[in-house]
């Protein structure tokens, strides 16, 4: 018996030989399936878009023809394609476009950028940024709220183009005058429910707009771009999209989670899919309010358009904000804002309304929850409907949890979608915010989650963190920060072989696709990514320098390092 298993990987190759031939060949591999079987392999073969053999150099080359494709992939590893298992892909790519702050040490810094952006914008025209936090910035501003810096410096640089500079978490705003003058904010306006208008002690508004406010400023913007040429606007969007599939692919990334798009950008994609014009696959989240989607759910459901490039089989909401901008929605009020417990940016009857509506158009349910108030009223949302638990619905974020709600995760079946590179780069402040127990015990959680036996699908909430899964790995394995080497309660992390999973077939189960991707295994789709680093066995330091040297897309090239 020992002697068949021995020799089966082998028997396999040499039965696909009269029939079969490879478009692709890649040899020379140190090879991690991701699936359960220790058998090593070395080469690996593909035939148009899917995988049919696996096994050593010798017997896959026997596959090969005069027109196949081979790859010596020089000892290099080879595994799946990185899925990105939550981001927001046209927003990644519009931050291609208008000003990026991610890097950004300071507020001083950050004015300066928009001040050099001004000098070729004409006036009127309305100037766009997104990835500050004041968290994370070198100095404080002088005269600052909660280390949000005051209005003035960039008003005064700016007095003719309205600017509009998005928090790094997309869950505040941060406003010019001219901004707030054309939005009509005054000392009398009122901030929404679930929102607030940020103001000084003399109810001066500082520029700052967190969550539900935000829509006061962008609703203005708007107005404003619905008067700019269609034309335009349709070109800046294929270009924002073209820019974000050569970001992936240019980082491993075979397919793509998108946390949340509109009815028209989910026809454009299902459009460019079945077109041929997406490079990498899209999996992407309906996000509208029960009203708009009522009646509207089952014509935009659509599973495997385009060659299995598109699907569209999730709805998208949310009960809180970030914990940066003091959004998310706690049990216990915030360490450093003792009167507040975050915000509830969605009242729960719509959040009910819509997992119904999740229900009766067979789509999976995404919940937005960072506070741990938040992900217990979604868990006691699921629980109340007794709908079992292979459904597959997912927390989006599941940041920070009373570690009494994680094993419940498990009994309901639900899922974890969480962000590694979220904790290394938050730690500077969640203690700040959560205190030393709660941050302990239920942030980022983890081992603890895994041990609880829950799923966990691994992203980067892109553009809020850089796109790149080899940072992100870093992350999820070490706890520490790339720029000092601060780690946060690194027995929360995750084993090497762990990470790759909730990087590939972790999340291809979170979304239903687990038949098709996020393993190599002969019959699914040949999404591979060969880089320069043993993921398993390299050394800490050695991570960060990892290179990709290949990304392939259904047996097709896109990228070469």
């Amino acid at each position: 018996m020992k002697f068949l298993l021995f020799f089966l990987p082998t028997i396999i190759i040499f039965s696909c030989q009269s029939s079969e031939k490879a478009t692709m060949i890649i040899h020379n591999a140190r090879i991690y399936t991701v699936s359960n079987t220790s058998v090593s392999h070395t080469a690996i073969a593909i035939k148009e878009d899917v995988i049919i053999a696996l096994g050593q150099d010798e017997d896959v080359l026997a596959l090969r023809s005069d027109n196949t494709e081979v790859i010596d992939a020089r000892g290099n590893f080879l595994m799946p394609g990185f899925i990105e298992g939550h981001g927001h892909f046209s927003g990644l790519g519009m931050s291609l476009i208008n000003l990026n702050f991610l890097e950004s040490k300071s507020w001083e810094e950050i004015v300066n950028m928009v001040e050099e952006k001004v000098k070729d914008t004409p006036e009127g025209e309305w100037i766009l940024g997104r990835g500050w936090h004041q968290e994370k910035w070198d100095s404080i501003p002088l005269n600052n709220i909660h280390n949000y810096p005051m209005h003035d410096l960039l008003s005064a640089i700016s007095p003719n183009n309205p600017v509009v500079l998005t928090h790094a978490s997309g869950h505040s705003l941060f406003a010019n005058k001219a901004a707030m003058e054309a939005s009509g904010v005054s000392k009398e306006m009122s901030s929404p429910l679930g929102g607030e208008i940020v103001r000084d002690r003399d109810g001066r508004a500082i520029g700052v707009f967190e969550e539900r406010a935000m829509q006061i400023i962008r609703n203005i913007l708007k107005e404003y771009q619905a008067g700019l040429s269609q034309e335009d606007l349709e070109a800046e969007w294929m270009s924002a999209v073209e820019l974000a599939q050569q970001e992936c692919l240019s980082n491993g990334i075979t397919s793509f989670q998108d946390a949340g798009s509109k009815f028209v950008e989910l026809t454009k994609y299902r459009q460019l899919a079945e077109e041929g014009k997406l490079d990498h696959r899209l999996w992407a989240m309906m996000r509208h309010s029960s009203k708009a989607m009522k009646g509207n759910v089952s014509k935009h459901r659509v599973i495997g358009a385009g060659n299995n490039f598109f699907t569209c089989r999730a709805i998208k909401t949310e009960v809180d904000g970030a914990l940066g901008s003091f959004g998310a929605w706690l049990l216990k009020p915030y360490s450093d804002k003792p009167d507040f417990h975050g915000q509830n940016t969605t009242p729960i009857s719509e959040v009910e309304t819509i997992a119904a509506m999740a229900l009766e158009n067979d789509m999976q349910l995404c919940v937005h929850a960072i506070g741990d108030r938040a992900n217990r009223e979604v868990l006691d949302i699921i629980d109340s409907l007794n709908v079992g638990t292979d459904l597959r619905w997912r927390m989006e974020h599941a940041q920070h949890m009373h570690p009494e709600d994680i094993l419940r995760f498990n009994e309901l079946g639900v899922i974890a979608s969480m962000q590694g590179i979220h904790c290394t780069s938050d730690a500077p402040f969640v203690v700040k915010r959560l205190g030393e127990q709660r941050s302990k015990e239920g942030a980022y959680a983890w081992r603890s989650f895994l041990d609880a036996g829950v799923i966990i699908a691994n992203g980067t909430d892109a553009p809020v963190e850089d796109v790149d899964p080899i940072k992100n790995f870093y992350a999820t394995v070490t706890r520490k920060r790339v720029d000092n080497g601060l780690e946060f309660y690194e027995e929360q992390s995750m084993t090497r072989e762990e990470a790759i999973y909730s990087y590939t077939s972790g999340n291809a189960y979170a979304a239903f696709e687990e038949d098709i991707k996020g393993t190599l295994e002969k019959g699914k789709l040949a999404d591979i990514v060969i880089l320069s680093n043993d993921l398993q066995s390299c050394n800490e330091e050695d991570i960060l320098g990892t290179k990709v040297l290949y990304t392939i897309v259904g047996g097709e090239v896109k990228y070469k390092g």
